[in-house]
Formats: structure tokens, sequence, C-alpha cells
């Protein structure tokens, strides 16, 4: 054999010579890879780093015995000459007995790195183990985790069970395998979910998360998180892997604090009750219920429990433009209606029962016309604010929603404490106008009968309930034969100026009873008494005495006080304002003084007196309604004084008047007996 023939060979080839392995021979890839060694040098000599190795035993066997030996993968420590990166490098070795051609024998070593074929194999064996751990961990997870972990296709199809998912939902892997697990999913949701979830699938986003409902095995809906992320072999995704955690709490709490927010959001300029309510009633719905009704209880302060309820609707909302009742609507409702008894209870009357069987004792009384078909729950909520049921709220909840429960009651209370303050505020007009009508009525006599003369008087309360004014008339005979007639208006309109207006009035008329003086000087005296007793109070009034003087005629006295003045109607309908004997009003000038004018009074004339109430109009000139009065009251001369009195309010006062009003008319008789 010759060993030239190994030159060109692609390999490593070495020959050593005699037992002490002579270095004889050494090809190019041989003296690249481990460097050129001397020839003739001992292979120990040549190769000094690998005497603890062992290797040069294999070349004494191999030459005494002839059998050829191989070694795979063995690693060298040595530094490379054709690398200048240190390290173990791997190499098999091929060793067997060789004769040359000139007739000698020695050891032939055959040369081939596998660095690369052992480095990948080990990176193989790595990961190979590595998976299989994590396999074992994730199918741990699965089995033991409170977490639903499921595994989907690059398309997004389930291709393994999930323990967890089968036994959150009660779908068998058969159900949940492919796309089948969008079934358990809520019907109000599927639509959102995947149209997303298909989206990242096509998109291969790196990260999927949503919150939606899932059908429970035992029944009903709760909320889960669902967090996904696609598994990639470099730019290629070969699975996605997801978890779902139950969130029920966690997204009940944010609901909770989102609708309050809300809630406080819509109700923050909002002072009135019915209004509140009617905000609020559009938070309810569509995010509690399907269908909302509030109502406001305008007796609640003295309505017995056990009576008749009544209960003015001012708000109703249903889901989805659904048709519902009128917004304003009064109901008066019997002991045994569902709502009386809530009001009575002040807890709530709380129903669940199969879709389109509402138990009849709990059905609101309308709720034909706006309780769904397929209704599965009620609420009947009273609002109850000082040991006082102020307000009812009615919800409901349809089809396969899940029922109204404690949670959603308790929610609901937690919105409609927002109404406490109106309703609170609401409670105490109530009060105060009950005080102030007391204390009104109390002091609205009847006029006197006076020989000659008709007299007759009226008063009308404010519209709203939360105007209680200071408003008054008085009419009486004096000792020596005279009628005094007065009206007046303390500033304010509360229980302390009614309070005030009571006390004023009483006290012109202690004034007025012994004494023969001009009505300018009666008013200078009052005017006196309010500024030293009712500090900062002022007050308007006309006080007018009627003296008969000769058969047939009628003289009038009369003071006016920053007040409007009297009109005097003839009997032929002429009609004028009497705008002598003017001062300002009470309580105005620390030296106050006050004139008195005097005018006859005829057969069939009529003098009316009255409270701005009668001619004022919001965002209208005072002009225009003292117009509009010297018009309808010419009208109305020759009505009876009863019916010119009731048609002047008629004619005069709007459905929502503001202000409180009386007015006193008097009217001398056609034929009257003598004077004394």
């Amino acid at each position: 054999m010759r060993l030239e023939m190994f030159d060109p060979a692609p390999i490593g080839v070495v020959f050593t010579q005699g037992a002490e392995h002579r270095l004889a021979y050494t090809n190019a890839v041989y003296r690249k890879t481990f460097g050129d060694r001397p020839l003739g040098r001992p292979l120990r000599l040549a190769f000094p780093d690998l005497e603890q190795s062992g290797y040069f035993d294999i070349f004494d066997r191999v030459l005494a015995t002839g059998r050829a030996e191989v070694l795979t993968a063995v690693p060298i420590d040595l530094d490379f000459p054709d690398s200048a990166q240190e390290g173990t490098r791997y190499f098999t070795f091929s060793v067997s007995r060789a004769t040359v051609s000139d007739g000698s024998q020695g050891v032939l070593l055959v040369v081939v790195e596998t660095t690369e074929q052992v480095t990948a194999a080990r990176r193989i064996r790595v990961l190979s183990e590595e998976r299989r751990r994590a396999l074992l961990r994730y199918r741990s997870l699965v089995r033991a985790g409170s977490e639903m972990v499921w595994v989907t296709g690059p398309q997004g199809g389930v291709i393994e069970p999930s323990p967890g998912w089968e036994r959150v939902t009660g779908q068998s892997w058969e159900e949940f395998k492919g796309d089948g697990w969008i079934a358990a999913v809520h019907p109000d949701d599927r639509a959102a979910v995947t149209e997303r979830w298909g989206r990242a699938v096509r998109e291969m986003q790196p990260h999927f998360t949503q919150t939606y409902r899932l059908r429970l095995a035992a029944g009903g809906y709760r909320h889960f998180a669902v967090d996904a992320a696609p598994v990639r072999d470099g730019d290629t995704v070969i699975e996605w892997i997801g978890t779902c955690r139950d969130v029920e709490r966690e997204w009940q709490d944010a609901r909770r604090e989102e609708l309050l927010t809300r809630a406080t959001a819509v109700t923050a300029d909002t002072a009135r009750p019915d209004e509140m309510l009617a905000a609020l009633t559009a938070v309810i719905v569509p995010d509690l219920a399907d269908n909302c009704a509030s109502y406001l209880l305008p007796q609640a302060l003295h309505r017995r429990p056990g009576t008749t309820l009544t209960a003015e609707r001012v708000a109703a909302v249903t889901r989805e433009g659904r048709p519902g009742p009128p917004t304003h609507h009064t109901e008066r409702l019997g002991p045994g209606s569902p709502l009386a008894r809530a009001a009575d209870l002040r807890r709530p009357v709380h129903a669940v029962f199969p879709p389109s069987s509402p138990p009849p004792d709990l059905l609101p009384p309308d709720a034909a016309t706006w309780l769904m078909p397929d209704a599965n729950s009620v609420v009947l909520l009273p609002v109850v604010v000082d040991g006082t049921t102020a307000a009812l709220v009615v919800a409901s909840v349809d089809g396969d929603r899940p029922p109204l429960g404690q949670a959603e009651i308790s929610l609901l209370q937690a919105l409609l404490e927002r109404a406490h303050t109106p309703l609170g505020h609401a409670l105490e007009y109530q009060r105060t106008r009950q005080v102030a009508f007391a204390l009104q009525h109390s002091l609205l006599t009847e006029p006197p009968d006076v020989p000659g003369l008709g007299i007759a008087v009226r008063y009308r309360p404010s519209a709203s309930a939360a105007e209680v004014g200071g408003d008054w008339y008085d009419s009486f005979v004096l000792r020596d034969g005279a009628t005094v007639l007065t009206v007046g208006d303390v500033a304010g309109h509360d229980l302390p100026a009614a309070v005030t207006m009571s006390q004023v009035r009483n006290m012109l008329r202690g004034l007025a009873l012994d004494r023969e003086e001009p009505t300018g000087e009666f008013l200078r005296r009052l005017d006196t008494s309010l500024q030293t007793l009712y500090l900062e109070c002022t007050a308007t009034c006309v006080l007018a005495r009627v003296e008969h003087r000769t058969p047939g005629h009628f003289e009038l006295h009369y003071s006016v006080a920053g007040h409007p003045p009297p009109v005097l109607v003839e009997a032929d309908g002429t009609a004028r304002f009497l705008h002598e004997g003017r001062s300002p009003m009470l309580g105005l000038l620390p030296d106050p003084r006050h004139s008195t004018a005097v005018r006859t009074l005829l057969p069939g004339s009529t003098l009316l007196l009255y409270t701005d109430g009668l001619v004022e109009r919001r965002g209208e000139d005072l002009t225009d309604g003292l117009d509009r009065l010297c018009r309808h009251a010419s009208a109305a001369a020759r009505r009876p004084l009863e019916s010119f009195c009731d048609d002047l309010l008629g004619e005069l006062l709007t459905a929502g008047n503001d202000d409180d009003t009386a007015l006193v008319a008097l009217r001398p008789s056609v034929s009257h007996p003598s004077g004394p």
C-alpha cells in the first residue's frame, strides 16, 4: 500500500511504524486539523497532551493483535490550528494494522470529525427532554389546575381534550373539539368572540384576551377571562394554547363600580326627585334589567299602611325599544296591590319564576303593557327615606338572561341611594307644605255678612310642592260698623314666610280693631312693628276700610304699600286700577310714611284686592299681567260676585302657577237697607 494515495482524501489519515508508533505519514486534512506534527517522532511525544487519554493503548493492541478498532464520537480537547475557537471537538477514529509498500507494518488511523453531528444530536436530545417535561407539566396543570387549559390548531379549532373545560361546561370531548366550544358561549357574546378570535388567528397576534360568559354544567352563565398565545416554530404558528379563568366576582365588582360611576355622573346636576329617578332608571336598563319603572308616592307622609296607595309613575324604560307604558301616569292602587304591599313592608319583594309564568300576586298593575311574555324574575324595590317609603322601583328580566338575584338587588339599592337626598327634600317639602297649609287654612276665614255689601274671598296655593307662600287675605267688621278688607304678601316661599304671614295678619287685626284712624296710619304702625319684631322682613299689603256714608253709597279709604294696585270695576264694565294711596313696601324705610286715598263706591261696582300670583307669569312683564286682569275683570263685571272670582281664577291662573294667589272682592248691592 502506497501512503501517497491518501493525500487528496477529505478525511484525516495517519500511519505509524514500529512498537513506538513513530509518525511515518500524515495527510493534508490531518495536518490542518491537528497541526503539522514532526515525522519520525513517537506518537506519545508528538501528542503529549493526549498521554492521559488512553488512546495510545489502542495502537498497542491493534498492532499486537491485528484486530481493528473503531471509536465513535470521541471528545478531543486540543488547541486546533484550523480554528481559533477552543473547546471540545468530536471525532470518529478507525484504527487498523496495515503493511506499506516497503513491507513494513504499522497502524493506520483514519479520522472523521463528527462535532456537528454530535452537537446536533445532543441538542435534539435536550429539546426532546425539555418537550417531554413540558408536556408532563402541561398535562399535570390541565388535570390539577383550577383554570381551564386548552390547545387549538393553527387555524383555531380545539385539538386536545381539556378536563377543566369539560368539568365546568359539561361539554364532552366530542362536543368540545373543533369549533364545538362556541356552543357553550352565551348567545349574546358569540358574535364578538368568534370575530375577535378569528382575527387573532388570521393575523397571528402575539396575545389574545377577552372576557365572555360560559354556560355552566349546573345551569346559568358566569364570566371567564380568556388568555391565549400562539406556539411558534420560527415564523410558523404550530398551535395555540390558552386558559379560561372564572372572573365572575371581579366582573361583578367592576360592573358595580362602573354603574355607580355612571349613576353619579347622570345625577350630578339633578335635584328634582322625578328627574333623578328617570336618570337612574335609564342606567338600570339594560345593564341590570330589561324593564324598569319608577314611581313617586306624593302622599307618602300621611298615608296609613293598608290603605289605597297613590303612585305617580315618573319613568318607564324597556330594553331594545320594546313597547312600554307611558312615562307620566298616576295609579290608585288598592291595599292588596303588590306595589302597596312593598311600600308597607319597606323591603324588596322578589320573585324568580319560569319564563312566561309570573305569579299573579306580584305583577305591577299594568304588567300586561310592559312585562314581556318571557319574563323570568321581578323585584319591587321600595326607596325608604327616614323610615318613609318615598318611591318605588319595579324591575324585571326576560328570556334566558340570568334572573335578578341578591347581587342585582343590592346593586339596585346602591344606585337608588343617589335619590335619597332629593327624595328627602321632597318629603321635607311635603311636611312643610302640610304645616303651611294647615296654618294658612286656619287663617282663611269666611268673610263677614255685611248688609248692603257682598264679599267673596279666594285662595289658591302654588302648584309646586316646594312653594309655600306668605300670601294672606282678611275681612272683618270694626266696632264703628266699618268693614276692613286686606290682602298681603310676606317675602319668601317657605314655612318661615307662612309663619310670619300669620303673625303680620293677626298684628294688623289687632292694630285696626280699637282705633278709628286713616288706613295709612294703620300701615305706618304695622310697618314700625314689623321692623322692630322681624328684622330683615319685608311685605306688601293693601288695606281698605269701607264706610257706609249715605244711602246707596259707600266710601272707600285705602292704602297700598308696595302691592299691585286694587281694581275697581264699575257696573257698566269700566275697569281701572286705583293708583292713589301708594307707598313703599313694609319693612323697607326706617321712618315709614303711608298715605290714604278715598273714593266713592257706587252700587253694582266691584272692588278687587289680590296678590301678585294672579297677574305674574314667568318671563312676562308685569304690565301684561295687569292688562289681562283688567280685561277679564271688565268682561266678568255683570257676573255674580262668586262667579266673578271663579272666572278670574279660571282665566288667569295657569296649570303650573308657581305662586300662591289670594283675592278679596267686594260689591255694594244695587238696593240695600238704610244705614244706621
